[in-house]
């Protein structure tokens, strides 16, 4: 299953890189992209841990830049 999402207030490209590295490492997660440029986030996981990847994904986040959100579209 692929989902994307958008990350609002990312503002560090270095940042954006540790969490594409983070988020890689979950269970589940096939593949991860994150393009600062347009601040969107592309995974591709199984669909039965999809909703857990996304929740682990957001702890993620919030840990790295704590200013920004997760926002489904």
């Amino acid at each position: 299953m692929k989902k994307t999402v958008y990350l609002d207030g990312l503002e560090c490209a270095s940042c954006a890189n540790k969490m594409e590295r983070a988020i890689a490492k979950l269970e589940g997660v096939h593949m991860i992209n994150i393009n600062f440029a347009t601040t969107k986030l592309v995974i591709e996981a199984d669909e039965d841990q999809m909703n857990t990847i996304l929740s682990q994904a957001k702890t993620i986040i919030k840990k790295l830049e704590p200013d920004t959100e997760m926002i489904e579209k």
